[in-house]
């Protein structure tokens, strides 16, 4: 019988974050091409099917949290895992349309309750404060993703089914490894959980700072959808765009280590650090107003502080909704993070597109500039009324 354990290793929990997203980033550099070029779909639909998959993301976000806190964190993220496989697995076979669209909205939906779990372990870990924690996450969720990008150009030449079948087992070797090691136990009855359930709310503050989130997610999925397509019309070469992504993954791995030795010091300022993160996203789409867009230095300037934004920001919230929020609901809070995370990225390319189509994109890039200024406004304000409801002790 396997041993029950009251924390979990880091090491395992960041095998389990980077085991996760090297198999997802083997799926979703190709959705859109194969779903337009290959199933010979609209790119509206394409578009369609991605905005499902992360309305899916968010829904499994919603039950992961719950499961993990009223059921059991141990089982919660095997369902998920499982989950994945079977709809990985499936697509091995299975990737005709629309098959291939509902089985990539069910793994859209296992990821959520997976990623939710991986979030709130991330506060269950012995020696280590939660701040840290997350930034090592980060930095795995992110070596993982460029590993897996890099890999899938190799293997899709082979054919479809055999991107399917790494990702599977990929999701196969991470079920192991949770099995063995994921099985985590704590000290409260199952009454004890559903009445802690009944008592959670979003107090001002963290609502202010989901908000501000999902606001900073739609901004930045302007970089992964609209900006590729702006840049080619200024006569740069679609390698050139996917170099940015390079650079944003080298950004990463030097900074990201940075930010994590001076993670106490960030802990201490933490809304100060978000504060920066916002200008500095603020302060990327402001660039790209200027009259140098065929200077490709200045989409490289731009990248780097949209990165150095990303690095103290997204990871920087799940620490501040932890500090917020009752230590019994972590999977609660933990979970709203991911769920206003993932609608942020589902009408993130949609809002861009429909501005687009309707005006220019110098106007889109300055909606996002005074977007992140309203999030910017929204986290900061003060809730006095509330001030008091938004502590607790952990």
């Amino acid at each position: 019988m396997l041993k029950k354990r009251q924390s979990i290793s880091l090491k395992w929990l960041l095998l389990g974050v980077l085991i996760t997203n090297t198999a997802m980033s083997f799926i979703w550099p190709l959705n859109t091409i194969y779903i337009h070029e290959t199933l010979h779909k609209s790119l509206v639909i394409a578009a369609s099917v991605l905005f499902l998959n992360q309305l899916a993301t968010m829904l499994g976000s919603l039950i992961g949290g719950k499961l993990f806190d009223s059921w059991s964190p141990y089982y919660s993220i095997l369902l998920g895992i499982v989950l994945n496989i079977f709809a990985l697995g499936g697509l091995i076979f299975f990737h005709a349309w629309p098959a291939y669209a509902l089985l990539l909205i069910l793994s859209g939906l296992a990821n959520g309750i997976s990623v939710t779990c991986e979030n709130s372990l991330a506060t269950r870990v012995g020696n280590h404060r939660s701040s840290y924690v997350f930034n090592l996450l980060y930095f795995a969720s992110n070596f993982g993703l460029v590993f897996g990008t890099l890999t899938v150009g190799y293997i899709m030449p082979l054919g479809i089914g055999y991107v399917f079948a790494i990702a599977t087992i990929i999701q196969i070797l991470f079920l192991v490894v949770a099995i063995i090691n994921y099985n985590i136990h704590f000290n409260q009855t199952m009454g004890d959980r559903k009445q802690a359930i009944k008592k959670g709310k979003l107090t001002p503050k963290i609502l202010g700072a989901l908000v501000m989130v999902l606001i900073c997610w739609l901004i930045y999925e302007q970089w992964q959808s609209n900006l590729s397509t702006f840049m080619v019309e200024k006569g740069f070469k679609v390698k050139s765009y996917s170099f940015l992504w390079t650079f944003n993954a080298i950004l990463i791995v030097v900074f990201q280590p940075v930010v994590t030795h001076f993670d106490e010091l960030l802990l201490k300022h933490i809304r100060g650090r978000l504060n920066i993160g916002i200008l500095l996203l603020l302060a990327s789409f402001a660039l790209l107003l200027l009259p140098f867009k065929d200077n490709y230095g200045l989409y490289v300037t731009s990248m780097c502080l949209l990165t150095l934004g990303e690095i103290l920001l997204f990871p920087g919230v799940a620490s501040f909704v932890d500090i917020e929020s009752p230590k019994n609901l972590t999977g609660y809070y933990q979970g709203r993070v991911q769920m206003f995370s993932a609608l942020g990225k589902a009408i993130g390319p949609l809002f861009g597109a429909l501005i687009i189509d309707n005006t220019n994109y110098e106007f889109l890039f300055l909606i996002c500039v005074l977007m992140a200024f309203l999030s910017l406004l929204i986290f900061t304000l003060p809730v006095i009324s509330a001030s008091k409801n938004s502590k607790f002790i952990h």
